[in-house]
């Protein structure tokens, strides 16, 4: 078998996107009867580099290699000859005779590209300015734990365009689900991510609208999600996006409009009585802290999914 990446949503089929949330609810079900160190990856060195501030993203993935019988790597850009000239490319090359894998949180979707292709281990993308699939998983494992399945869904995305964004429009799109994001003109998603998930939609029986009316977007949903209004390396920007994004905050007057029993998540850090009220995330609906939590069992399955396929 050969390498597999995780780079964006869609590396995955659809059928290989199920089967990995279905193996992260055994994962799930199997550390809540008790302690959940496995020997799956035992031997195996696995590989972090971490560009960018992270919280659940390092806890989660190094508690899933440790659990998996696996050794962490942690590899800080200042501590690399990645951040002295040395190229992408040749780094890729020798970080492959060391490890078995390599789980990167960076800034340029390109310089992961360039890692999968010149490194003969799996890469996975743990955030990117692009996109984010490893909280996408998260995300669908955490939907489906509350509604119980994702097709006919109605998922609601107020805010900025993102990667966060991005990767939830694949996702959704992939698993036919009715993905609506409500972003200011000029805030959305690109162009070619929105016809890309437009096309799986098609496929899956979902669909995909992007509007600039917040209200319309969370009519009947069945989750409302939102995210930072400036995420990292655009805090510059984050006195104007205030005033841009104002009407894009999930308050009551946007969970009035949506289902009664909608689901309230945001990928965290929040930044309350911002782009989410303190009531609203904090209240009955929210499943913020579930989502949180499920990083770390969608980590475990795309491990060890990645690496059965490389054998």
């Amino acid at each position: 078998m050969g390498k597999r990446d995780f780079l964006t949503v869609d590396a995955l089929s659809v059928p290989e996107l199920f089967k990995a949330l279905d193996l992260a609810d055994e994962l799930k079900a199997e550390r809540r009867r008790g302690p959940a160190l496995r020997t799956d990856l035992a031997g195996y060195s696995i590989g972090m580099i971490l560009e960018k501030p992270s919280t659940r993203t390092r806890v989660s993935f190094e508690v899933a290699i440790h659990e998996l019988g696996a050794h962490a790597v942690v590899l800080e850009l200042g501590h690399l000859q990645l951040g002295r000239g040395e190229t992408v490319e040749d780094t890729a090359r020798v970080l492959s005779g060391y490890l078995h894998a390599l789980v990167v949180r960076t800034f340029a979707q390109s310089r992961l590209e360039t890692l999968a292709s010149a490194g003969t281990i799996p890469v996975i993308n743990a955030l990117s300015d692009f996109t984010h699939p490893c909280q996408a998983l998260a995300d669908l494992q955490t939907i489906r734990e509350y509604k119980g399945a994702l097709a006919g869904l109605k998922l609601c995305y107020l805010g900025d365009g993102n990667n966060v964004a991005q990767a939830l429009l694949q996702a959704g799109a992939m698993t036919g689900m009715h993905v609506a994001i409500g972003s200011p003109p000029g805030y959305g998603p690109i162009p070619q991510v929105v016809q890309s998930a437009a096309a799986m939609a098609t496929e899956s029986g979902g669909s995909v609208m992007v509007t600039a009316d917040p209200l319309a977007a969370a009519r009947d949903a069945d989750v409302v999600y939102t995210d930072v209004w400036a995420s990292m390396g655009q805090e510059s920007e984050h006195e104007e996006r205030v005033l841009m994004f104002g009407q894009f905050q999930v308050g009551e007057h946007v969970m009035e409009v949506a289902r009664p029993d909608a689901i309230v998540m945001h990928c965290l850090p929040a930044h309350r009585d911002e782009e989410i009220t303190a009531e609203v995330l904090d209240g009955q609906q929210s499943v913020v802290w579930t989502q949180a939590e499920n990083r770390l069992h969608t980590s475990k399955a795309i491990l060890l999914f990645l690496l059965s396929q490389q054998g």
